[in-house]
């Protein structure tokens, strides 16, 4: 008999949505029946009718789990990978949300591809992603990870910002803008993709810095190697109204004459997808390019 990989599973949700609970059911329902331990986020157990689950913190899904179960949309795989990165449990997600680049698995074949998962027929994908710190006078004084992209932005709609941008201590360029977003390939499909960046497949070596909005037209995206350190300073014409961004979710204000410093993080998350996962047929699903001319199935 062949042992299955996965023996201790980690139940993520999507945070105060009440329209999870019946996906969330099943799912315990299914993986009781196989005879799995299953350990359920806290704030997700808060969303649950049964109080016989096994709850724990981040950090024990972290430790005690061979697999983390996301369910909801992107945000809340971005969220999760962000809490697990330090930890080696793989992430698989169930998609409830709209687009769900990350979240490849409908509730409809959750069962079915989960079969194959559990029984170790699956794709696995090493992604990276970065960790910014914003310096202040010499010292570091806020840090952050990001899946998707760092975005220095402003805040109010009427003024643009100045920045200033550095790769490996070289000067690149000072710009006007309303802001500057650096994302890593997987983060190519996000933001930087609306602000006119290129997709770069998930697995590149890579990091893209793209502006939102410049005032000089000849601005375009730059991709650089993956190991490169951009740095972003905060031009002291800004008065205040700047501000850092990892993946839309953690925000932290900036003053004139803050660097953001920017680079890969050390660890990698690690992506479960089912064994037929296709990178482009995500992109031709989830952009509404053509349909496959190969696909019996049309």
């Amino acid at each position: 008999m062949t042992q299955r990989p996965f023996k201790t599973i980690g139940l993520i949700g999507k945070s105060g949505d009440p329209n999870i609970g019946k996906t969330l059911a099943g799912l315990i329902e299914y993986l009781a029946n196989q005879s799995l331990r299953i350990i359920v986020d806290e704030n997700t157990a808060t969303m649950l009718k049964s109080p016989a689950v096994q709850k724990g913190k981040m950090t024990d899904i972290g430790k005690q789990c061979d697999l983390a179960i996301v369910v909801g949309g992107d945000g809340t795989l971005l969220n999760a990978a962000r809490d697990l990165i330090d930890h080696k449990v793989p992430l698989v997600g169930i998609n409830l949300g709209r687009l769900g680049f990350l979240t490849d698995i409908t509730p409809r074949t959750m069962i079915e591809y989960l079969d194959k998962i559990l029984g170790g027929d699956y794709q696995i994908e090493e992604r990276s992603l970065l960790h910014c710190s914003v310096i202040r006078d010499g010292k570091s004084i806020s840090e952050s990870d990001a899946f998707n992209d760092v975005v220095i932005h402003k805040w109010n709609v009427a003024r643009m910002i100045e920045l200033e941008t550095y790769i490996n201590d070289k000067f690149v360029n000072s710009q006007r803008l309303d802001g500057l977003i650096v994302s890593t390939p997987t983060g190519s499909t996000a933001y930087a993709l609306s602000a006119g960046g290129p997709i770069l497949h998930p697995l590149l070596d890579a990091i893209t810095i793209v502006p939102v909005c410049p005032h000089t037209l000849s601005s375009r995206p730059i991709v650089v190697e993956g190991n490169s350190i951009i740095k972003v300073a905060v031009s002291e014409s800004n008065h205040d109204n700047t501000q850092v961004t990892c993946d839309g979710q953690v925000t932290f204000a900036l003053t004139a004459g803050d660097h953001v410093r920017i680079g890969k993080k050390p660890r990698t998350i690690r992506l479960v997808h089912p064994p037929q996962h296709d990178h482009y047929e995500v992109l031709r699903a989830k952009l509404r390019w053509s349909e496959n001319p190969h696909d019996s199935n049309r």
